[in-house]
């Protein structure tokens, strides 16, 4: 009998939850990820090449996860493992400093950068009333995520506890901080877009509207999510060849399938 992959992300949420109502605490993201397998994932991050040497420690990501405790948390082992992977996949591309050339391989050197080198622009929304730009101030791409305008700097500095329209620069300036910021877009769903953590553990529910989108379940829908709008509708787009590759190779460092739907390729963007 065959599963779809929907199917078996459901199977192992409502079995974790069997499981977790009986045995407690959650177990923590650290018996997934050591700290081992996190500097073997980012070879080069360290790297004096690397504009963010230093800057992304383990322990950031452990003590800025613990503001999240659904992430890697929900779901069977299989599906926690490739929340994470593909968590740490989408923001390796996002902060890669890698060539096709690289010493070991292009998808070694996530965690390169902490903030865009050449932005295009403040990345200022003028119509957005509700989280207004600062003068002088820029909400160019920083962090993990590369957490960008003024419409994403405030909500989250709203529910992290920084001003992030006067003080955007904080998620360049406090590793903490940077991945609260890529945890945080990660897992708050924009209705009707949702959560990445939502995709990847098996909670998103398709509309009428992403049926007729094909926008199907899996690692391309976080790409979506995340940058559809540039990247997404595009048959073989090296960007999102880019983040898939990171994936495949996080994937097998933490022995777990991808799962399908890798791409965006001929999803429409959100």
């Amino acid at each position: 009998m065959s599963f779809s992959f929907l199917s078996l992300l459901l199977f192992c949420s409502t079995l974790f939850l069997r499981v977790e109502s009986r045995y407690s605490p959650i177990t923590p993201i650290t018996s997934l990820i050591s700290k081992n397998l996190f500097d073997s994932i980012f070879l080069h991050k360290d790297d004096t090449a690397c504009p963010a040497k230093n800057f992304y420690p383990y322990q950031s990501f452990i003590e800025a996860s613990k503001s999240f405790p659904p992430f890697g948390t929900t779901g069977c082992l299989a599906t926690r493992k490739r929340e994470i992977a593909a968590f740490l996949a989408q923001i390796s591309h996002e902060t890669s400093g890698g060539w096709s050339t690289a010493p070991d391989g292009p998808f070694s050197w996530g965690l390169c950068f902490k903030e865009e080198i050449s932005p295009q622009s403040i990345y200022c929304d003028s119509t957005d009333k509700d989280w207004p730009c600062f003068v002088g101030k820029s909400y160019k791409g920083r962090g993990p995520i590369q957490l960008s305008w003024n419409f994403n700097y405030g909500p989250a500095g709203k529910a992290l506890g920084f001003d992030g329209l006067r003080n955007p620069e904080i998620v360049s300036n406090n590793s903490v901080i940077a991945f609260k910021s890529a945890l945080w877009f990660w897992m708050t769903e924009r209705k009707p877009t949702p959560s990445c953590h939502n995709v990847m553990v098996g909670k998103y529910v398709a509309t009428e509207a992403d049926i007729a989108a094909n926008r199907t379940a899996g690692y391309g829908l976080v790409t979506n999510i995340i940058n559809g709008g540039l990247e997404c509708g595009i048959p073989g787009d090296a960007r999102v060849n880019d983040r898939i590759g990171f994936f495949q190779r996080y994937s097998k460092l933490f022995n777990v399938d991808t799962g399908p739907n890798l791409d965006c390729a001929y999803q429409k963007s959100l």
